[in-house]
């Protein structure tokens, strides 16, 4: 499997390193609501953007998992980066979970926010055919938003991050990458892992939500936590950011090496 130097911002200088890896929807910028308030001393941040997205949106490739692990583990090489923890988004926190799979050793903190599990997400007809569609439809990417944050969110900002969607993602890819993040099941490669692993999710989201999470992450990893923020739906960076922050922060200096 070839490699691609990852186009990423780094944030701070704290001898914690940590990599923040997006979502289906954003490329790095999704991270932008809670950027102002990290702990830049404690930790420095990698802040990512997977093929497709971004700066790397001409970046070719399979659009995997496994294959967006393959990149950061590279990235760690190339920063000098022996040990790291992850911070992962939905789509995200699959492809952190790879990186457990593939490199267990030099993962200190594992963090998924509304992560896609190890064992995928599988989707019945009339769904998969909405996520599909959302590749080339906008009506359909705002469906997605409106559905994963309760039905609860202004118009503007649902349409303000579908916008930011469609600027920061290659269609092509947007779909390649679905095949993937929902279907490929590697949880026997994460099963037992000792690794301390945070899932952070939002009460309103009712697709990743805490229950799913105590039936998939709690069982794959040995030292799992589940958190439920009661405001937030799948976008808790964008809906409750000082909330999130204290939650992954917290986790992770539990472990300061």
């Amino acid at each position: 499997m070839s490699v691609v130097p990852l186009p990423h911002t780094l944030l701070g200088s704290g001898p914690h390193k940590v990599f923040a890896v997006h979502g289906w929807f954003a490329d790095r910028d999704a991270y932008a609501a809670v950027r102002a308030d990290l702990d830049l001393e404690s930790f420095t941040y990698a802040l990512v953007d997977l093929r497709g997205y971004g700066e790397a949106r001409g970046e070719a490739g399979a659009y995997t998992t496994a294959e967006g692990a393959a990149d950061v583990l590279a990235l760690a090489d190339r920063l000098g980066w022996d040990r790291f923890s992850l911070v992962g988004h939905s789509m995200g926190g699959a492809v952190a979970q790879r990186v457990v799979a593939a490199a267990p050793e030099r993962v200190r903190r594992l963090v998924g926010v509304s992560p896609v599990p190890a064992s995928g997400v599988p989707l019945p007809p009339e769904q998969w055919e909405l996520f599909a569609s959302a590749a080339e439809l906008a009506d359909s990417r705002r469906a997605i938003l409106d559905f994963t944050t309760g039905g609860s969110r202004p118009a503007a900002w649902l349409d303000r991050m579908v916008r930011r969607s469609f600027d920061r993602s290659d269609p092509k890819a947007f779909r390649a990458w679905l095949d993937s993040w929902a279907r490929d099941d590697f949880h026997t490669e994460v099963d037992g892992s000792t690794v301390p692993a945070l899932a952070v999710v939002g009460a309103l989201d009712p697709a990743l939500g805490a229950e799913l999470m105590r039936q998939t992450w709690a069982r794959s990893f040995v030292r799992a936590e589940v958190v439920e923020l009661a405001s937030a739906g799948h976008y808790a960076m964008d809906e409750t950011p000082l909330q999130l922050v204290r939650v992954v922060e917290d986790f992770l200096r539990a472990e300061q090496l």
